[in-house]
């Protein structure tokens, strides 16, 4: 018996039942296409993650204020504002191989223009902070260091908020109330899109920090800095120069005292945030894979009430001429086309799904074409796996038995 004539024999014997092969099939359909599915979207998500990262700026080192502690239980870092004015210029005058540095004054507080008020977020900056973050302008200027040492009443607005408080209007050379203090705002923001956790970037009011201590926050310290080094390979340099300094400052460190700040480069905050979405990636496939064991095991049960089935038909070829290996191989291209006739449907409704995830929900999902190929050889593994017994138990049948069977 040559190959191709047991490939015929395979696949007339799955036509016979089509509606049992359809449903055999199945499990591996749903499997593989779960897994494509959900790691597609955990891919998106990771892509997601990983441009939002980006949206930081290019080689950005964050540093945090300390942490505190309310009612016994420790808050994380920035609760408590621990960086001061003369750490940010020391930062500037002392930290070599940086392009600029900007501290951060977060408020969310009460905008008004014409007859517009809403509750935004209104962020205290330096003059560097546009240029770090890599946030140009969509028209007008940004405000110089003038500005920030006079601690003018100028702004940079974002898209949203503009939208919100102009409409359609060009926002530049308009004034927004910032509690009650009245703000010229001098540049519009470009489009930035979301931060790491999901918030609206561009629903925002930058102010030279200045002013947002003076006039809106009445803060002291700074929550958090951010410095830009001048070459990706200087980050972990400045880095270690901004610790050692502000350790010095503080006097923190060596043992006695735990440092009230913390440095964080864009490398581990994007590492950090990579692998998150790595594992949520690798957790959903996990799960998935569940249903492609499942199908293997209806594949297997399938083959062995075929074996049962067919006993005598077994005996009538055996008697015939046909060998054990010739049975075997039939029952393992049966099992295999099965398995992988479901991969490949799998894989279509796998990317069908993804793409239909990422039209009526928004979500961004990537079809990985590297897992599309080990969808396709594990679901060949997997008729082969669960394929073998039954053509084994099928090519062992002593054919006088089969031939008596009824």
């Amino acid at each position: 018996m040559i190959p191709i004539a047991t490939i015929k024999i395979a696949v007339r014997a799955l036509r016979r039942n089509t509606l049992r092969t359809l449903l055999t099939m199945l499990g591996i359909i749903i499997g593989v296409g779960a897994v494509i599915a959900m790691v597609s979207i955990g891919n998106g998500a990771k892509a997601q993650m990983e441009a939002r990262v980006a949206s930081l700026g290019r080689n950005v080192v964050q540093v945090f204020s300390g942490s505190s502690s309310r009612g016994g239980v420790r808050m994380g870092f920035g609760s408590s504002g621990t960086l001061t004015r003369e750490d940010y210029e020391a930062i500037r005058k002392e930290v070599e191989g940086i392009t600029g540095a900007s501290p951060e004054v977060r408020n969310f507080t009460q905008l008004a223009a014409g007859n517009q008020n809403i509750y935004s977020q209104v962020t205290g900056i330096g003059a560097d902070y546009i240029e770090i973050r890599s946030w140009p302008l969509e028209s007008g200027a940004n405000f110089t260091e003038t500005d920030v040492r006079n601690a003018n009443k100028v702004a940079l607005i974002g898209k949203t908020t503009a939208t919100t408080l102009f409409g359609d209007n060009d926002p530049v050379g308009q004034i927004v109330r910032v509690k009650s203090a009245p703000f010229t705002i001098v540049g519009l923001l470009s489009f930035k899109g979301s931060s790491m956790s999901g918030s609206d970037q561009d629903d925002v009011l930058l102010v030279p920090y200045t002013s947002a201590m003076r006039r809106i926050s009445g803060d002291l310290t700074f929550r958090s800095i951010l410095v830009q080094a001048v070459r990706p390979d200087s980050v972990a340099d400045v880095q270690q120069q901004i610790t050692d300094l502000l350790r010095q400052r503080h006097r923190t460190g060596g043992g006695e005292r735990e440092d009230d700040f913390i440095v964080r480069t864009q490398q581990e905050i994007s590492d950090f945030a990579t692998d998150q979405a790595r594992t949520m990636t690798y957790l959903l496939a996990a799960v998935a894979c569940v249903s492609l064991i499942v199908g293997g095991i209806g594949i297997m049960n399938i083959m062995l009430v075929s074996v049962t089935e067919r006993t005598r038909e077994i005996g009538v070829r055996m008697a015939v001429g046909a060998r054990g290996n010739d049975i075997l191989l039939q029952f393992l291209i049966e099992a295999m086309t099965l398995s992988l006739a479901g991969g490949l449907i799998g894989i279509g409704f796998g990317v069908g799904g993804a793409r239909l995830v990422s039209a009526n929900l928004g979500w961004t999902t990537l079809v990985p074409t590297d897992w599309i190929l080990y969808a396709f050889l594990v679901s060949a593994a997997i008729g082969i796996f669960f394929g073998f017994y039954p053509a084994r138990k099928a090519a062992r049948l002593d054919p006088i038995e089969a031939l008596r069977y009824e």
